[in-house]
């Protein structure tokens, strides 16, 4: 865990408002960028995402259908989906990339968390709401 680590997880869970989130992710390098990107989606397959998460995540991240990353997503096939969206390359893409695994994150963790950690569970992730 780190501080990137717990940042994402705070964005995705909601505690910390996406516009603190982008002004973050605006000040990455390319690479930087690049290495989150990365770790959002796989972060995102192994919660368990699937193509029917894509129109609640397109919601969710404030995309219009027609926005690159929506379409992609829209697509089916989520991991090679979520691949494409991962390499976007244009900055203003990027971002609405961002926002969108971000919003993937948060739909397929809330599910993780009601159907296994619901009793509690070891997952420091989990734990961030309960720490100051």
């Amino acid at each position: 865990m780190n501080e990137r680590d717990i940042l994402l997880n705070e964005l995705a869970q909601g505690l910390r408002p996406m516009s603190e989130g982008i002004k973050w992710f605006d000040g990455l390098s390319q690479e930087e960028q690049s290495e989150v990107m990365l770790f959002l989606r796989h972060h995102c397959v192994q919660a368990g995402a699937v193509a029917e998460d894509a129109p609640e995540s397109i919601r969710r991240a404030g995309l219009r259908p027609t926005h690159t990353p929506a379409v992609l997503i829209s697509r089916g096939r989520i991991n090679e989906q979520l691949g494409k969206i991962v390499g976007l390359a244009p900055p203003d893409e990027r971002r609405k990339a961002f926002r969108l695994l971000i919003a993937v994150l948060s739909i397929v963790d809330r599910r993780r968390r009601d159907r296994f950690c619901c009793d509690g569970c070891g997952h420091w992730w989990h734990q961030l709401s309960k720490v100051e």
